[in-house]
């Protein structure tokens, strides 16, 4: 249970409320202009065109990994991450994303969904599925 620990203009506020994702590419400046362009997530210009994206809702999921999944920051390892977006209709957005000329790979079925990777400009790729699995969108963190 999250306990409520300040209190912010007399409402009281849960400490955790929100997550940041970082991710890490080699070629941010191009991976940034692909999610503001094709992707259309709005951002804030935190100084020096370093843009912190907002997300739609989001859920976590905890898997198994083996012992060299993870990433160093601020000299601790933290857990490794793998980010795929959700849709209600997975055909329509790889559609979507093809009149803006992106070439998804393969759709992947799978009992809790289908899914295809979007290509970013840096080389590396982000997931999109369509789930069958109910979700935890709608529960917020509370």
């Amino acid at each position: 249970m999250v306990k409520l620990n300040w209190q912010h203009a007399g409402i009281l506020r849960l400490m955790i409320f929100g997550a940041h994702i970082l991710f890490y590419s080699t070629n941010p400046e191009a991976d940034r202009a692909f999610f503001t362009d094709v992707l259309q997530l709005r951002s804030v210009d935190v100084g020096h065109g370093w843009l912190i994206f907002g997300l739609p809702p989001a859920e976590a999921a905890i898997h198994p990994a083996g012992e060299e999944f993870s990433q160093a920051h601020a000299g601790q390892q933290l857990m490794g991450a793998v980010l795929y977006f959700m849709c209600d209709d997975l055909h329509a957005e790889i559609a979507s994303l093809k009149s803006k000329n992106v070439e998804c790979s393969a759709i992947q079925q799978a009992p809790w969904g289908m899914s295809t990777t979007i290509p970013l400009p840096s080389g590396r790729s982000i997931g999109l599925y369509q789930p069958r699995h109910e979700t935890a969108l709608k529960l917020g963190s509370r």
